[in-house]
Formats: C-alpha cells, sequence, structure tokens
C-alpha cells in the first residue's frame, strides 16, 4: 500500500487517480475531508500533527511525503515504526538554488537522508497551476496581473510530477536520488496569460505589476523571506533555474507538458 499525503493538492490528487490507474493500493491523507476515487481509503490527519498519523500509516510500504508541519523527524520516526520502507518528498528547487530561503523543506530532505528509509527526493520547480491565483481577476476582467511579465521560468505540470512520483514509488532504481523537476522551456508570465486566453477562446489581457505590488500582494499569505526568494526567482532567476531539466524524460521517456497543455486542460477554472 502507498500512503499519499496532500492528497486533495494539485500533485496529490493526480498521483492518487494514477495510482489507482495502475492498481495500488492507496491510503489517501488530506486535512479535510473529502471525496475519493472508489477503493482508496482515507485518512483526515495533518503532518503539523504526527502523532495523529499512525493508523493511515498502518499496512503501507510507501509514503509520499509533503513539506508541511515543523516535525519531519516525528513523521518519519512513525512512518518506519509503521513497516514503511521507501519514502518520496516533494521538496523545492529552491533547496539547490537558494538554501538560505529554502531552510524548511532542506530540514525535510536532511530528515529524509536520516531517516534509515530507502529515499527519493524530488525537488519541483514553479508549477503551472500557480496560474490558478489569476482564476478571479480572469473569471471576473479577462486580466491577469504579475511582476516581471517578460522573464521566463520553466514551470511544471503538477500532472508530471504525479506521473514521476508514481513511477519512483513504484519502480527500482531511484534510491538516494535527488531529482530536479521542471518544464520543457521558459515561459513568462505575459505568455502564460496568452496561452490561458488561447484555451478560453478569447484574449486576457496582462497587467505587469511593480515588485513592491507583487510584494505587497504576497505577504497575504507569505512569510517575508520566502517573499523576498520567490520575487528573486521570479525577477532575477539563477541559471540553474532556468535550465529545464532532464529528469522528467528520464524517468517518464517522455518531454514534459507544455504550459499549454495544462492551460487548456484548466481552462473551466477561468471560465
Amino acid at each position: 500500500m502507498i500512503v499519499v499525503t496532500g492528497a486533495t493538492g494539485n500533485v496529490g490528487q493526480e498521483l492518487v487517480r494514477i495510482l489507482v490507474d495502475r492498481d495500488e493500493r492507496v491510503t489517501a491523507v488530506s486535512r479535510r475531508p473529502a471525496h475519493m476515487p472508489e477503493g482508496v481509503r482515507h485518512h483526515q490527519g495533518d503532518l503539523a500533527e504526527p502523532q495523529g498519523l499512525g493508523p493511515a500509516l498502518e499496512g503501507a510500504d510507501a509514503l509520499f511525503l509533503l513539506v508541511a508541519g515543523e516535525d519531519p523527524q516525528g513523521i518519519l520516526e512513525r512512518a518506519a515504526a509503521a513497516g514503511i520502507r521507501r519514502v518520496v518528498l516533494l521538496s523545492s528547487q529552491g533547496v539547490g538554488t537558494r538554501p538560505e530561503v529554502y531552510a524548511h523543506p532542506a530540514r525535510f530532505e536532511d530528515a529524509v537522508r536520516r531517516s534509515g528509509l530507502e529515499w527519493t527526493i524530488l525537488r519541483s520547480g514553479g508549477l503551472d497551476s500557480n496560474a490558478y491565483a489569476w482564476a478571479e481577476s480572469i473569471r471576473t476582467h479577462r486580466t491577469a496581473a504579475a511582476p516581471f511579465g517578460d522573464v521566463g521560468l520553466p514551470t511544471i505540470d503538477p500532472a508530471d510530477i504525479a506521473e514521476v512520483a508514481a513511477a519512483v514509488l513504484r519502480e527500482p532504481g531511484h534510491a538516494g536520488r535527488t531529482y530536479e523537476l521542471n518544464g520543457p522551456a521558459p515561459v513568462t508570465p505575459r505568455e502564460r496569460a496568452e496561452a490561458i486566453g488561447a484555451a478560453l477562446g478569447e484574449p486576457v489581457r496582462f497587467v505587469e505589476q511593480t515588485r513592491e505590488e507583487a510584494r505587497a500582494q504576497m505577504l497575504t499569505f507569505m512569510p517575508e523571506p520566502v517573499v523576498e526568494g520567490t520575487l528573486a526567482i521570479l525577477g532575477e532567476p539563477l541559471p540553474a533555474e532556468l535550465e529545464p531539466s532532464p529528469a522528467v524524460r528520464e524517468i517518464l521517456g517522455r518531454a514534459p507538458r507544455p504550459f499549454a497543455d495544462w492551460a487548456a486542460r484548466s481552462a473551466p477554472a477561468f471560465r
């Protein structure tokens, strides 16, 4: 059995579906009640409270773990005690490129490596699904706002991360590996807005924010150090943050999906 944490998120929900389609037994963990595919065992739990995860881990041999909460060691100790042998951690590319900002996921990576379990780390770049932040403004005004309108990053489709995670959880040969995951080519915010407009069949107007406007907006839901790190990546990406990674192709045998594919599938959220 495979335990999937964050099972209602953009990656976790797709991962659950893939695993079920491949006849795996799955326990889905989320903080809130959720409807799951037939045959999936659901456990309502919070990674911030590892002591409550015991029932979700029973009978499983693999764990897909998000960076959440403040006690990765507590989570992993309970996983090992329950018989988990393999853990796949979804971390952030920023651990490698900007460790001074991404200390929280770095602590999870360190705990995973020291856990005694067979481990694989997936370091994700920015997600295509971050464009959902535009959903309300596109629905109501056909407008999308972001800073650094002409700076591109190779964002990745959450479905590609889910497929990679499914492969790593089910196949041998990935133990002790850290994979950088991002998309096929840099795409600017302006180009992402255009792609959503094309999927909707009508134009979406792009409005470029100043750095300070974006910073003020981000501070409403992100800690200041993370805001500063995010703005640095969006505005002055390092070479490693601009380089498409070969990992998706290596693991799945195909190129990662372009942003336009995600926009076409996700168009209903913007109508």
